[in-house]
Parts: structure tokens; sequence; C-alpha cells
């Protein structure tokens, strides 16, 4: 299979038929507009057709794919394959049981699901390209994406500056794709922490990190202070503490998985290398039962955050410090 997205590998000649797989929308629009570009390279004044399945009408496909009577390249895209009525079923099936009309070609997209298979199976059969969008979701999966397009960009970027980068902005892909272009296209050098803090440094997640990162090492003044900062310039507590629970999910995971190559872990516990390597450095100040009580106090916080409590700010504050306390500094 043809790798994902910007990473498609050059071929010198589109065939007929492009199948983009996935659930993953931004990678899945990068491969259908890649496969534009390649064949405006030969056919400048391709004609590009779009269909929705949510909008088709029977017959619609055959009448974009019959010759026009001027001649010119055509690709005909065919969105959501997955959601296709069976009118639009019919027609790929029958479309693709002729031979394709020269400079026509065909690029269909499939999220996922068994809806579609025979049109999915005669395209596979047909020697259709296959390209993958698979669905970017762990932070591991992300930190790739983001070390990849700096690559692409011809920009190097420390591994500090990635993971504050999908700390900051890595919820949504695209988000995180933009702050990547952003930080191409407004710097110069290497681009380092320093430099995605100043960009991103007041994002709500990036100021949850902070806070997280002070409270797991044990440092209760630099814990409260961060948080009281955040709060003072607006931040709802109610990320910070999903912030917190997500950290210690972490530590109670790499803990549980054991000694290993930091990457045999990390594919085991759904996380980056890099995140398991600084699971395993904090977990030298927390035991079993500390990191229970931490838990505990999470969940206590998510609660009354949530409006099972009074004071949001009294809840969150009171989580880090006995969160804090229980940490191995302060038990000496």
């Amino acid at each position: 299979m043809t790798p994902m997205a910007d990473g498609v590998e050059v071929q010198h000649r589109v065939p007929p038929y492009v199948l983009v797989s996935g659930p993953e929308s931004l990678l899945a629009e990068r491969a259908v507009d890649h496969t534009v570009d390649e064949l405006r390279v030969t056919h400048p004044d391709l004609e590009v057709i779009r269909l929705h399945a949510a909008a088709y009408q029977a017959g619609e496909l055959v009448l974009h794919a019959s010759p026009s009577l001027f001649g010119g390249a055509k690709c005909i895209v065919v969105h959501d394959l997955d959601e296709a009525p069976d009118d639009l079923q019919t027609d790929l099936l029958s479309l693709l049981g002729a031979d394709p009309e020269p400079d026509h070609h065909l690029v269909v997209v499939h999220k996922s699901g068994s809806r579609g298979k025979k049109v999915l199976d005669t395209l596979r059969g047909a020697g259709a390209r296959v390209v993958d969008a698979p669905a970017v979701k762990t932070d591991r999966d992300k930190t790739e994406f983001a070390a990849h397009e700096f690559r692409r960009a011809r920009r190097k970027a420390t591994g500090e500056a990635v993971h504050a980068l999908v700390e900051a902005v890595g919820k949504d892909l695209r988000e995180l794709a933009a702050a990547c272009q952003q930080l191409v296209d407004d710097t110069t050098g290497v681009i380092d922490e320093r430099v995605v803090l100043t960009y991103h440094g007041g994002k709500v997640e990036a100021t949850g990190f902070r806070v997280a990162d002070a409270t797991m090492a044990g440092d209760a003044g630099e814990a409260l202070r961060l948080l009281r900062h955040a709060i003072a310039v607006g931040v709802d507590p109610v990320p910070i503490v999903a912030v917190l629970a997500q950290q210690v999910r972490q530590l109670v995971k790499v803990g549980a998985a054991g000694r290993g190559r930091s990457a045999d872990v990390a594919r085991e516990v759904g996380l980056a290398p890099w995140q398991v390597d600084k699971a395993r450095r904090v977990l030298g100040g927390w035991s079993a039962d500390a990191l229970a009580v931490c838990v505990q106090a999470v969940a206590t916080a998510d609660f009354d955050v949530k409006g099972g409590g009074r004071d949001p700010v009294y809840a969150v504050e009171r989580c880090v410090l006995t969160m804090c306390g229980r940490h191995a500094r302060n038990l000496a």
C-alpha cells in the first residue's frame, strides 16, 4: 500500500483508480489533493468533479464519466463510499466493470466499515493505488505526525519542541498541522521548546501540563503558583483536572507495564516512547499506594469541578496539595 497523505510515494503515472482508505479526514483530504496535483502536472486543464454520497442521484456518476465532446482529462472524486446509497454503489460497479476512458481517473474515499465492500474489493482487484489515511489518536501518533510535518517542510525541530507542541495543541489534528505550519512560516533556524512556548504557552492544554508536571514532581509551591496564575487569566479548572488525571493514568500504565524497551512499552500502553521515558523518571518519586491516593484525589476533584462541589478552584487546589503531599520528596 502507498504511504499516508504527504508521505505518498511519487509515481510517474497515476493509475485510473485510486482508493483513499481510512478515518482521518485531514490525511484523506491531503491524499486526494496530492493525487489531483500529480494529474495536473501532465494535464494542466484537468476537470475535477466531486460527488458526495449523501447527495448522490442515480446515474450521476455515469453521466460525468462519459467522454466529453471536446475531450480532456477528468478526475472524479467520490467522497464517503462508506455512506454510499445502493444507487452509487451500483453505478461505481458498472463503471469499474468497463474499460476506463483514456485520461479519466476515479478517486474513491472510504473512511471505515463494511459498507461498499464489493466496490472496495473491485477497486483493489482492478489495481487501484491504495493510500492509507489511518486514525491519528494517541500521543505517539501525534508526535510522529508533527515530527513528519517539520521534516516535510525541511525544518529541524527538537524532540522537546515536538513534545511541547503536541501537549499544547494536540487535541485536534488540523490544529496541530496548522500550528506546525505557523512555526515553519513565522520562524527561522531550529524550532525548539522556547519557540513553541512563545507561540502556544498560553493554551489551556499547555497551562494544564505545566501544573501537572509540577504536581507530579511534588513541587506544591510551583504547582499552586502556576495554577493560580492560570485561574487568574481565565483558564477553567476542568481541563486542568483532566490533564492531572491523564498524567496519573500514564504513570499507572507505565508502572504496571514493568521493564522493557521504551518503544515496546509505548506500543503496549498506547503512548509515545518519550512519554514512557518521562513517566519512568517521574515514577521514582511515587509508590503504588501514593498513586492510588492520586487516583482518588483526581476523581474527587473531577466531580467537584463539574458541579459536584461549591468551589471548583478550591477543589483543584486541594487535589494538587493532596497529590504533592504523597510524593516521596515530601514524605522524608
